[in-house]
């Protein structure tokens, strides 16, 4: 039986946070990389950006972990902590926090990746407006830009299609000019 498919049977199909039904997927936990059953969790869309932090904490969807912090999975409990640890402004989820017993085991693997430390506050990629970028998204240079290393010069209002946003910089994205991929910094663009 696949992982996904053992995921499926132990959740009844359904987000093994939020019980959503929509686009489910297999979420491994950090710092675990191999899919297997006991190391991972069934997802929804939502659920799973959040996670990854490719989209804003939306606390009133995390309302759900006053429920699945009572679950009996592990990796289940792993991840309702940690959301919830990152959600500890909230009162409710601070409540939550102490009333949530973990082993040592699950604790220390809960605290491994160190990513109860952070706040909520979600680092995204945005242009100059404040507007969230996307990989795949075409954006508008707002600013005429000297290209080191090359005798290209990318003219303010032109069109890059199609970027690819650099993983570990958020002020940072790829993208092509006349046939050249080059990064640029995401204050000197606006998404078109």
């Amino acid at each position: 039986m696949s992982v996904e498919n053992a995921l499926r049977a132990r959740s009844n199909n359904q987000c093994e946070l939020c019980k959503s039904e929509n686009k489910l997927s297999v979420y491994d936990l950090p710092p675990h990389a191999e899919q297997r059953e006991e190391d991972s969790l069934l997802v929804c869309e939502k659920c799973n950006l959040q996670l990854t932090k490719k989209e804003e904490l939306d606390s009133a969807h995390w309302a759900c972990l006053s429920e699945t912090m009572w679950s009996e999975v592990v990796p289940v409990q792993v991840v309702t902590w940690r959301m919830l640890s990152r959600l500890r402004d909230e009162s409710w989820a601070a409540d939550a926090i102490d009333q949530m017993f973990l082993d040592e085991p699950t604790l220390a693997w809960a605290k491994a990746t160190g990513d109860h430390e952070n706040s909520s506050a979600v680092e995204l990629h945005r242009d100059c407006n404040g507007n969230i970028l996307n990989d795949g998204d075409n954006v508008v240079l707002t600013k005429t830009l000297d290209v080191k290393g090359s005798s290209l010069n990318a003219k303010l209002g032109t069109v890059v299609k199609g970027i690819k946003l650099v993983p570990d910089n958020v002020e940072q994205i790829e993208g092509k000019i006349e046939g050249q991929t080059i990064v640029i910094l995401t204050k000197y663009l606006r998404k078109g």
